[in-house]
């Protein structure tokens, strides 16, 4: 099996070390793994002055020559899939399986980003007689990006992918929790032969860092993916230099469940998809509003299923959800669960920590949680489920939108009027109906309310990292 790679800042093209380095942990075992070096004042200045000379050589080079070196990295990276599962595996805790399709899920991002380079249409507007008025999208220039921890590989795929088929230079501060997909990232554009000072990469003090480039005149576009209360200190920061967003933010993601579906599916796939990376998922399926009729059924087999997920390290074969990422998500969901037990909700399974060593938590399923409980307000980020029972479908809308998030929503019904209903009374920027897969590459993705501004993916994607720019051009001097 391959070892965790050193780690290093990228910065100009050229792999750096620092004077102060902090560990790298295996939350399966609470090892350390790996000494992660952080970034000092000067690095981030080396970084900003090569940014700004990488977008000076990158935005004048063809899309199609873009787009090639885009599906190079993406070739190189499907090549290296198990070193980088591996690696993401050791520093997350995710299973193999799923660290092995997070690669993939990340290839793919390059690889739609790579043919939506050459597709950035403008357009002509029509006009009079010797005069031609011209819509033209250029790229917007250097971007600040900062991906969280919980999917190393894909989350900065995403931005990266986008800032580059886009044209623009990208400083990316990915997280220090996980930085070993970034560093693949890295060295597969590297080795694709992006040019130098187009990608840098920093880890560090995130306040610190993201203080530092936010209020440089070189930042042109802010592009962040983590929790709501982080992402709108750093809308704060941007709008004081008028600097435009990108923001994916948290969500509590209602699933609501029709009285005419399948209900045994239905609470099968979503025990199973509660689960997927320890329920640490933006989009993770966790409010579950059942018709009344069919509740019991539907929690009996959804508890039955949660209980029997496989729980360990991720690099054992069988293991279903490995650890949560770090000490402070145990207490963070303890407390939750303690809050909502106090206050009349009822524990069907799981609801503590799970052994003494790694950051496990048992398989959460609570039912019958009264709205005064905190866990229906805050999005957990783990494997806690809640099971309510409702009246009608206007009443599972009506509770699907009383938060302030509106990133991902799910339903399960046969009935094309409930699917109607549905699609325009849910408010999220996703809305998916009988499966519980929120975004792909090739769909726009991103949320609405306190979920955050903007998309990425999609013919929408490079949009946020471009600007419009309308020309007007008579035949005469008028």
């Amino acid at each position: 099996m391959s070892t965790y790679p050193d780690l290093h800042l990228f910065i100009n093209g050229e792999w750096r070390k620092t004077a102060h380095d902090l560990p790298v942990l295996n939350p399966a075992t609470e090892e350390e793994i790996g000494r992660l070096p952080h970034a000092e004042r000067r690095d981030l200045d080396d970084a900003l002055e090569a940014a700004a000379q990488g977008f000076k050589v990158w935005s004048q080079v063809a899309p199609v020559d873009r787009a090639n070196v885009l599906y190079k990295a993406a070739s190189i990276m499907r090549e290296r899939q198990e070193e980088i599962a591996t690696a993401i595996t050791a520093e997350h805790g995710k299973p193999l399986s799923q660290a092995r399709l997070e690669v993939i899920r990340g290839c793919e991002f390059f690889e739609w980003d790579a043919g939506e380079a050459t597709r950035t249409y403008g357009r002509v507007i029509p006009s009079a007689p010797g005069v031609r008025y011209i819509v033209h999208h250029q790229p917007i220039g250097t971007v600040a990006a900062f991906s969280p921890w919980n999917f190393p590989m894909s989350q900065p795929c995403r931005k990266v992918a986008g800032a580059i088929a886009a044209g623009c230079s990208i400083i990316l501060k990915a997280a220090e929790e996980t930085p070993a997909g970034a560093l693949h990232i890295a060295r597969a554009l590297h080795d694709a032969g992006l040019p130098s000072g187009v990608l840098n990469l920093v880890f560090g003090t995130p306040s610190e860092i993201s203080d530092h480039l936010i209020r440089h005149e070189e930042v042109r576009l802010v592009a962040f993916t983590g929790s709501t209360a982080v992402g709108r200190h750093l809308t704060t920061l941007a709008a004081q230099h008028m600097t435009p967003v990108l923001m994916e933010l948290g969500g509590h993601a209602p699933v609501i469940v029709c009285e005419d579906t399948d209900v045994e599916a239905a609470a099968l796939s979503g025990a199973v998809r509660k689960m997927r990376n320890a329920g640490q998922v933006c989009t993770s399926p966790t409010r579950f509003f059942v018709h009344e009729s069919i509740f019991e059924q539907y929690t009996e087999t959804f508890v039955r299923r949660a209980a029997e997920t496989v729980v360990g390290n991720g690099v054992d074969a069988g293991v279903e959800m490995g650890p949560l990422a770090n000490d402070r998500r145990i207490g963070a969901l303890t407390d939750l669960v303690g809050d909502a037990r106090d206050k009349g909700a009822e524990v069907m399974t799981g609801g503590s920590r799970l052994g003494d060593k790694g950051y496990f938590f048992k398989p959460t399923v609570l039912a019958n949680v009264p709205d005064s409980a905190r866990v229906m307000q805050e999005e957990p980020f783990g494997p806690l489920a809640i099971i309510n029972p409702v009246a009608s479908l206007s009443e599972a809308i009506e509770k699907a939108n009383s938060v302030p998030y509106g990133l991902a929503a799910y339903g399960f019904t046969n009935r094309a009027d409930y699917v109607d209903r549905m699609i325009e009374g849910i408010e999220a920027g996703n809305v998916s109906i009988n499966t519980l897969e929120a975004s792909l590459p090739e769909t726009p993705f991103g949320g609405v309310k306190s979920s955050g501004y903007g998309r990425e993916g999609g013919t929408e994607g490079l949009h946020n990292y471009m600007i419009t720019k309308n020309v007007m051009h008579s035949l005469a001097i008028v």
